[in-house]
């Protein structure tokens, strides 16, 4: 089964961002086969200064950003940019002719339906290329069609006797060992296919812009939210009042269709608790009905960007709490820089899912996070 380079409410579609995450970037590019690395070593001693000076490769550049979004589509990305035997790795798959890796992009769209998202493709060398990319996967032959998210970079040399491609390694950003055959690429593989229960309902919009071996980094769309006052993280002080504002307890009598997940948010102070429900996209502050208790208040959360840890079964507010815990050690330790309070995402209702099925997450929204 070959992986290419290709988020949640659950992916939606974003222009390319010039996402290239400062603190990973060096750290992922060390890992690249050496045999890919090497590859162009033939074709370029060869050449004179002047064929060599030759290779456009702001134009390949410019192809790139235009080609790859049609990686997964009818149109499929233009062959004749690559060269017959093009040599192509990631850490579980490889080919050495454009066939070979033709057939197993046609392989993904059928057994997967993938969602690509490209961010930036830049220059990194003399005939070297680099693209970041984003690439979420349903696997739809399991009955509960888990969701695969991959993120990374793509290592593009050209070949500068026919200014074409000649070579393509893929660098996981989930893994250390990015060589083929890497047995952790494929336990990473295997660890995506679990079951996850997450209700067919609307959910905030995001981007997964880096996924790791142990949390994901999103970019969030503003939302509305109805909330009230709880009493710890994965507690449900509150939930029936929020609860009945959308079942019809407004000042319009207006029923307001359920979305998920169930949010409890902890503050600065980590003492103050806010349970809340996400009101449909199309609604704002503006449409609203005005709730019946004046404990109850209506705000946008204006998204941004978040590190989120996702885990199963049953939420008690000890675990709920080591997760925090260990999202921020591992978010300090990777250099980014987390604000102060969390919050806990409930998707499924506990009393009518199985604890090894449900879907929780701990967010930590981050600052200073630059985009290059």
């Amino acid at each position: 089964m070959a992986i290419y380079p290709g988020s949640g409410g659950r992916s939606c579609t974003y222009k390319p961002t010039g996402v290239s995450f400062p603190p990973f970037k060096f750290a992922t590019r060390k890992v690249l086969n050496t045999n890919i690395k090497c590859a162009l070593k033939s074709s370029v001693v060869d050449q004179s200064p002047q064929q060599q000076s030759s290779v456009d490769v702001k134009q390949l550049v410019d192809f790139l950003y235009d080609d790859l979004p049609h990686l997964f589509d009818d149109q499929g990305i233009d062959r004749t940019m690559y060269d017959e035997q093009v040599k192509f790795r990631d850490p579980i798959t490889k080919h050495d002719t454009i066939s070979g890796y033709l057939f197993n992009i046609d392989l993904l769209k059928k057994l997967f339906q993938p969602d690509f998202q490209l961010h930036y493709v830049k220059q990194t060398g003399p005939y070297e290329i680099t693209t970041r990319w984003t690439m979420v996967m349903k696997f739809i032959l399991l009955p509960w069609k888990p969701e695969l998210v991959f993120t990374g970079l793509s290592i593009m040399c050209i070949n500068p006797k026919t200014q074409k491609f000649c070579s393509h390694a893929d660098l996981w950003d989930s893994i250390q060992n990015n060589e083929y055959f890497s047995l952790e690429g494929l336990g990473d593989v295997v660890k995506q296919l679990r079951i996850y229960k997450t209700p067919d309902l609307e959910s905030p919009k995001y981007q997964i812009l880096k996924r790791t071996a142990t949390y994901e980094v999103r970019k969030y769309l503003p939302f509305v939210v109805v909330e009230t006052q709880g009493d710890k993280l994965s507690g449900s002080k509150g939930f029936n009042d929020v609860a009945g504002y959308i079942f019809g307890k407004n000042s319009r009598a207006e029923k307001i269709p359920m979305t998920t997940p169930v949010f409890t948010q902890a503050f600065d102070d980590q003492s103050k608790i806010a349970i809340q429900i996400v009101l449909p996209k199309e609604k704002d502050l503006n449409s609203l009905p005005d709730p019946n208790q004046e404990t109850l208040g209506l705000r946008t959360v204006e998204g941004g960007i978040a590190a989120v840890l996702k885990f199963s079964g049953k939420p008690e507010e000890d675990v709920v709490r080591e997760k925090e815990k260990s999202l921020r050690s591992a978010l300090i330790r990777d250099g980014l820089k987390p604000k102060e309070g969390c919050m806990f995402a409930r998707y499924n209702d506990p009393g009518r899912t199985w604890n090894f099925i449900m879907r929780n997450e701990v967010l930590i929204w981050l600052e200073d996070f630059k985009l290059e």
